[in-house]
């Protein structure tokens, strides 16, 4: 940043977040959200909302019944279940941050 002026800029990916350090440089302020509802209002229609800039994916499921058996055992209200899922799949965990 030069003086006070600032630059905004949304990373989707390691490597944009990485190429975006190198042009603003090291000792900028990076902010990361673990879901949409720590965003403002005005972030979320940026990132997510406005039409013109958000990226919309289409997910398909492979097998339903074992989908939904993993949402509930990670979603649920069970502790348990997910406790022992997580201490399975902890040390083979790949990409986490989707």
């Amino acid at each position: 940043m030069e003086g006070s002026r600032k630059r905004l800029a949304w990373c989707y990916s390691e490597e944009e977040f990485r190429q975006t350090l190198k042009e603003m440089g090291e000792k900028s302020k990076v902010q990361r959200y673990k879901g949409l509802g720590e965003m403002t209002a005005d972030q979320l229609w940026d990132t997510t909302l406005d039409p013109e800039h958000r990226v919309l994916l289409k997910v398909e499921v492979e097998d339903a019944l074992r989908a939904d058996d993993i949402f509930d055992r990670l979603m649920g209200v069970a502790v348990e279940p997910r406790k022992r899922f997580i201490q399975a799949h902890a040390k083979t965990v790949r990409n986490l941050d989707i």
